[in-house]
């Protein structure tokens, strides 16, 4: 009798352990059932705001493999629209509810594979039956999105509460559909994914592009008139809106594991080993936003949800369920988006991560250009780099600058993970031609300031 391997969530991380598995894996030696409640297998979430500003002209293009083709291709029976309800560990069974057609099925596991991802962080106050308040986490959500911006009446001002990527990316994707936005953030600064100084920068980018950006305030209420949202309430009064985003990050969606017993790590999201086994529970796999894993650099647990993690993980699940051997190594935290034509990029640890680390550190940031001075179209970029007194070692980086800033992260990105010291950095043989960046690289400026700053403050 064929062993069967069942899968709870059709996206990044479920489907890359399916198709991994199904690689190895014979189609008489191994069935394969994915649970899916949505409309869409293998999308790409992360390209959601320039669908919904219409770079993207339709949620097609954000799909990598239909639910149809893992059927045929890879003889995966994909199940659509179905919900796990429960885990039955002891009987080796799932409960799953038909969403379309009502009804309940259980079907029987050798192997689980749980990749049920995030959910958006939802305030009380935005539990309402009124339209036009939307969270941002699935290609479903978009898709109600899109609809509510084509409809009538067409809205014309819109609210983005939370300022961290998504709410960053849905500003800029609203204003590109010409909306009036106000960006609504609880904390004093946009972007708390950099440092203070480097979010700054960002919000003056994010002003220069239209948005009002309001810091230190929450939403406590919203108003609503004929069945549509029609105001956010703050401590300063209500402010008008006819749709509401909300960017205010995700949470492991782990309720149903823990239900059926599996460990939580300490930051509320699954347990697992390097290759992503559930620990003491043969058998069990999960991956993906659902999981957390270890910080290469801070050695900590963390829990960062990203599309490139996340399809990683599932890789290395599906490795392993198949009979090979893989591991998943740990994260350090590398991250991109943009504001207009700003780039935004960081890595490994912020100066308040660094702390709660218990590391001593130096903090560089360098001014330079992404260009040779001369070549036309130079423009600023500025490089911040956190350094482990006395040892030089990297510990962090983050990057706001125009054009060809993002990808530099990457540089940044390869030494952190290798342990390398700003020392170190300084001899990297760098790509130098004037269309594409000075003769020393703003990564390589940044690094000799902050030799130069360890020598001066450990002398």
């Amino acid at each position: 009798m064929a062993q069967r391997l069942i899968v709870i969530g059709g996206d990044a991380a479920g489907m890359s352990a399916a198709s991994q598995a199904r690689r190895r894996r014979g189609r008489d030696d191994l069935e394969i059932v994915v649970f899916e409640r949505g409309h869409f297998t293998s999308y790409s979430a992360c390209g959601i705001p320039y669908w919904i500003s219409g770079l993207v002209s339709g949620p097609e293009q954000l799909i990598a493999r239909s639910p149809e083709t893992f059927r045929t291709e890879f003889a995966i029976d994909v199940r659509m629209r179905h919900e796990v309800t429960a885990i039955d560990l002891e009987r080796r069974e799932v409960v799953a509810r038909d969403l379309e057609q009502g009804g309940e099925v259980r079907e029987r596991f050798d192997e689980l594979m749980y990749a049920a991802g995030a959910l958006p962080v939802k305030p009380p106050w935005a539990d309402t039956d009124a339209g036009g308040v939307f969270g941002m986490q699935t290609l479903d959500d978009g898709a109600a999105l899109r609809d509510w911006l084509d409809g009538e009446p067409q809205p014309r001002r819109a609210v983005v509460v939370g300022g961290g990527y998504i709410g960053v990316e849905m500003a800029e994707a609203l204003i590109e559909r010409g909306l009036s936005v106000t960006l609504i953030e609880a904390a004093d600064q946009p972007m708390a994914t950099v440092d203070g100084d480097m979010a700054e920068l960002v919000a003056e980018a994010m002003r220069g592009l239209g948005v009002t950006i309001r810091t230190g305030l929450r939403v406590t209420a919203l108003e609503q008139r004929d069945g549509r949202v029609s105001a956010v309430v703050t401590a300063e009064g209500p402010m008008p809106t006819d749709v509401v985003v909300l960017g205010l990050g995700v949470r492991p969606n782990t309720a149903l594991a823990e239900a059926a017993g599996l460990p939580l790590g300490p930051t509320g999201a699954i347990r697992v080993d390097r290759q992503m086994r559930v620990p003491g529970m043969p058998g069990i796999w999960a991956a993906g936003d659902c999981v957390e894993t270890l910080h290469r650099v801070s050695g900590m647990p963390v829990h960062i949800p990203l599309g490139t993690h996340a399809n990683k993980q599932g890789r290395v699940a599906g490795i392993n369920i198949g009979g090979g051997y893989a591991t998943f190594m740990g994260v350090i935290g590398t991250a991109v988006t943009k504001v207009c034509d700003l780039e935004v990029g960081r890595t490994g640890l912020r100066e308040r991560d660094a702390t709660a680390a218990g590391f001593d550190f130096i903090s560089v940031v360098a001014e330079s250009t992404n260009r040779a001075g001369y070549y036309p179209s130079a423009r600023r970029m500025t490089v911040k780099l956190i350094a482990e007194r006395p040892s030089g070692r990297l510990l962090g980086a983050q990057i706001v600058g125009w054009s060809e800033a993002a990808k530099r992260i990457d540089t940044l990105a390869v030494a952190l993970w290798n342990g390398m010291t700003v020392d170190d950095m300084t001899a990297l043989d760098l790509g130098y031609a004037p269309p594409y960046a000075p003769v020393w690289d703003p990564v390589l400026i940044a690094a000799r300031k902050a030799v130069d700053v360890l020598a001066a403050v450990d002398r």
